[in-house]
């Protein structure tokens, strides 16, 4: 709607949100008080900021003050939220980051994926559990079809950010990748494994609908590594889904199968 049709009120809403969110580009409201405007200005965002601050405390550990800031107050100006809900400002920042920021200099290569991996561990710990899964929690991982956590979530990087902090700062990216394997247990708390790609394959395999049983899965696995003893991968696979139902990301065994 241009300027000139709006109602003067909801002008000056729009002048007085304008003026919080980018105030160098955006003159205040006629006839307010400079030091009242300051005071909404801070509180607006400082209280962004410290969401994010929160949200991404490795990011924001890494980068010096001024360059964090500067990024915070880019997003705060320039990115129109989807959500009203504060607990969706990382997300929103994520969306930021990806759609919206590009490649800037000064940036760390990796500024996106250290994001997502700190939003995904955000994201677990609220997460609802909507899905009433039965499962045979005894059942036999690999005769059986193993029922993956919808609380379980595979992750792929570039790098290694898992490791990222003030004392490992990643060298550019390789051609080799990082599997994560991120879940919340039955205690509510968010961990993770580092998976390597027959691991991470296998996990995918098992996301399949229809599920196979773990020992088909793992047979395909050694198939498509042409392994001369499939029983070697077959016992090693074993030994992970049993890992993995230990820790709450495999929770039993479809019961229609026992």
């Amino acid at each position: 709607m241009p300027d000139t049709a709006r109602p003067a009120f909801i002008q000056r809403q729009y002048e007085f949100a304008a003026h919080i969110r980018n105030p160098d580009r955006n003159p205040a409201p006629a006839g307010i008080e400079d030091r009242r405007m300051g005071i909404y200005r801070e509180l607006f965002y400082n209280n962004v900021e410290s969401f994010l601050a929160n949200g991404f405390p490795v990011l924001h550990e890494l980068m010096d003050d001024s360059d964090w800031h500067a990024l915070a107050r880019d997003f705060f100006a320039s990115h129109h939220s989807h959500s009203p809900l504060f607990m969706e400002i990382p997300r929103e920042f994520l969306n930021y980051l990806e759609q919206e920021r590009g490649e800037r200099a000064g940036d760390f290569p990796f500024l996106y994926e250290l994001a997502h991996y700190e939003w995904v561990e955000l994201a677990l710990s609220i997460a609802e559990n909507d899905d009433d899964l039965a499962a045979a929690t005894q059942g036999d991982l690999l005769d059986g079809q193993p029922v993956l956590s919808p609380l379980a979530w595979p992750l792929n990087y570039r790098y290694p950010v898992h490791r990222i902090g003030p004392d490992f700062i990643p060298a550019p990216a390789d051609e080799q990748n990082t599997y994560l394997l991120v879940y919340r247990g039955s205690d509510d708390e968010v961990g993770f494994i580092e998976l390597n790609p027959v691991s991470a394959r296998l996990f995918a395999l098992l996301q399949e609908t229809p599920a196979p049983s773990g020992r088909q899965a793992l047979r395909q696995i050694a198939e498509e590594l042409q392994h001369p003893d499939p029983d070697v991968v077959i016992a090693g696979g074993a030994h992970i889904l049993d890992e993995w139902r230990q820790r709450g990301i495999v929770l039993g065994t479809q019961i229609n199968n026992q």
